[in-house]
């Protein structure tokens, strides 16, 4: 007799019953669809979508299905024709407190859904979409970090009574600058001057220098201090567009480092580029500084020389306003930014960090009665032809979008006004979603389509479909009614899989379909192995019985060596690995992990089943 543990019955029908749950909302397929979501990320009420179903019939807008799905509304569409013009319906109509999205919905019955099984995340590759790739200004980094260090050098110069003739940034060799220079009158008190820049910028090493007009201090940053910064711009710029890409609605988008500086976005299902190019690429921020009493805009706009300590900006109205450089806060250190309306029109309501409304509170108790303006600052990216070559450079535009008199003290929470309804909208949209550290430019596009996607998932399916019944026949012709076992196993094996990867939200791509093409391989493997080993005990005079044990238990090192070492190759890919390597790695390792318990615990069950109980075997068909 042949005996195999009911617990393992139990385990191997219970994982199985699984698989087939999570897996079964893949085979329903999907349809173009449109996604609305509120701008304020809070979830969409039932009433909603019924306005926005009775807003669709009514404009004669086909489509196959709508409803509410994680806060959001969904609307599935027959064709893609369809699903754009509801999306440009739906955004004439409720842009002002909607956002919309086209993507894909899967078919999946609601009664699923509320169980909240969902589909496999299919690629780029296969679903279609927009790819970008931008390339990270780095040296504007550390331009960007020694222009803070001057500034706090001077503030800490001022606080402690140190009197000095500039501090400026440059670059200590080539064109990156990289140090901060502190010039002092002649006759300067050098040690008091040093035990300021130690204090205020411990992380710079100064250096003394003899000048013409006096002693100076300068300070440079080392190899890996320049490393590790443009490291950091690259990794905040990375979360922001993260963050931006969550707030445009997305569905299942894909945002990562790609090499030393650069960083991939991809979309599945989203075709509007220009309204997704100029949403990620935009470097707008807000400073608040206050109004300057010491000299005359009109003049300064003229002529130029701007008073000390004060800088020239413009209004929206072309108006010029003097401002003092010193800023009081920056849109870098909101906490939250949300637009709204009220009797005074468009409004962003903000609040700021601790440490900035300290700042924010300080400044309006010091300036009750006196103007404080509110500075927004976007900078953009813009490709021009200059002698036959495309040469792009970064713009900067600096307007006063307010200019108010304190009437009162506050800190961390307050409003700003003088906007439009759709600046205030994109504004606060850019404030949650975080400042760039730094520019980046889209150095590569690529739109693809979603007819293109069909055809490489049809191509995809065909291939696994055409190599798992090359597989199936050959097992069984090759080992007959064992040969039938395998198979089963094999195809138990790719439900378990396909489970796996709906479970984890893991992205399909084409890789990782040959990453399933190549488990059934290994899969295949270990039963080939199992079944030559019982085909050698048969050949001994072992009885069949006793053959299928020792099959199984002998091959059970060799299955686990190769499979090991298959593994870890696997799971360094997996975590080393980017784009198409990583696909196909996270679906190798998954598939060795469903194999092993397929062909080892699986396998076996069901040979025990079929022949463990008959006590005159006499012959295995194998």
């Amino acid at each position: 007799m042949l005996e195999y543990p009911r617990w393992k019955y139990v385990l191997i029908a219970v994982v199985l019953g699984l698989a087939l749950l999570l897996a079964l909302p893949n085979v329903f397929g999907e349809d173009a669809a449109l996604q609305i979501a509120r701008k304020d990320h809070d979830p969409i009420a039932a009433a909603t979508l019924a306005t926005v179903e009775q807003f669709l019939n009514d404009a004669h807008l086909a489509h196959t299905a709508a409803y509410l799905d994680g806060g959001r509304i969904i609307v599935r569409f027959a064709n893609t024709a369809d699903q754009f013009k509801a999306r440009d319906a739906v955004n004439a109509k409720f842009a002002d407190q909607y956002i919309s999205a086209v993507s894909f919905a899967s078919r999946t019955p609601a009664v699923l859904r509320a169980l909240g099984l969902r589909p496999m995340h299919l690629g780029l590759d296969l679903r279609g979409g927009l790819r970008l790739l931008y390339q990270v200004d780095t040296p504007s980094a550390v331009a960007q970090l020694m222009d803070s260090d001057a500034q706090e050098l001077r503030r800490a110069l001022s606080a402690a009574n140190v009197p000095y003739t500039e501090v400026t940034t440059l670059a200590s060799a080539g064109t990156l600058i990289d140090s901060v220079r502190l010039t002092l009158p002649a006759g300067s008190n050098l040690a008091a001057a040093q035990a300021v820049t130690a204090k205020a910028l411990p992380d710079l090493a100064f250096s003394v220098l003899t000048l013409p007009s006096g002693p100076a201090l300068q300070g440079t940053l080392t190899e890996k201090q320049i490393r590790d910064r443009q490291d950091y711009a690259i990794e905040q710029n990375l979360v922001t567009l993260r963050n931006r890409v969550d707030q445009l609605g997305v569905a299942e988008p894909d945002v990562r480092r790609q090499g030393v500086e650069r960083i991939s976005v991809e979309l599945p299902g989203v075709q509007n580029s220009a309204e997704v190019k100029d949403i990620l690429g935009k470097i707008a921020t807000l400073e608040f500084r206050l109004d300057a009493s010491n000299g005359d805009p009109y003049e300064v706009a003229q002529h130029g020389n701007a008073p000390v300590g004060t800088k020239l900006y413009y209004t929206r109205q072309g108006q010029p306003l003097l401002l003092k450089r010193e800023v009081i806060a920056t849109g870098d250190e909101l906490t939250s930014a949300t637009a709204a309306t009220d009797q005074d029109g468009p409004i962003v309501n903000i609040k700021l960090e601790s440490r900035a409304g300290d700042r924010m509170l300080a400044a309006t108790r010091a300036n009750l009665g006196k103007p404080m303006a509110v500075v927004y600052i976007d900078k953009r990216s813009e490709t021009t032809e200059v002698d036959g070559k495309k040469v792009t450079r970064f713009v900067t535009d600096e307007k006063v979008i307010n200019n108010a008199t304190i009437q009162g003290v506050f800190g961390p929470t307050f409003r700003i006004s003088g906007m439009t309804a759709g600046e205030s909208r994109d504004l606060a949209l850019l404030l949650r979603a975080g400042s760039l550290s730094t520019q980046m430019y889209a150095v590569d596009e690529r739109t693809i389509g979603p007819s293109l996607g069909k055809e490489n998932i049809q191509r995809g399916i065909e291939a696994l479909v055409i190599g798992m019944a090359a597989v199936f026949a050959f097992m069984l012709i090759y080992y007959r009614v064992f040969g039938l076992v395998a198979d089963a196993v094999l195809l138990a094996n790719v439900v378990l899989l396909t489970a796996l990867l709906s479970l984890m939200g893991t992205v399909l791509s084409l890789p990782g379909i040959a990453g399933i093409i190549l488990t059934v391989g290994i899969a295949v493997d270990a039963n080939v192995l199992i079944y030559e080993r019982i085909r050698e005990e048969l050949r001994n005079g072992v009885t069949p019985q006793a053959a299928i044990r020792a099959g199984f238990e002998k091959a059970f090192s060799a299955i686990w060596d190769s499979n090991v070492t298959t593994f870890i190759a696997g799971l360094v890919l997996w975590v080393l690995g980017t784009g198409a390597i990583r696909g196909f790695a996270v679906v190798l390792v998954l598939g060795i992990v469903t194999s092993m318990f397929t062909s080892l615990m699986g396998s076996r069950a069901l040979i025990t089943l079929m022949y463990g109980g008959r006590r005159k075997l006499t012959r295995l068909p194998i």
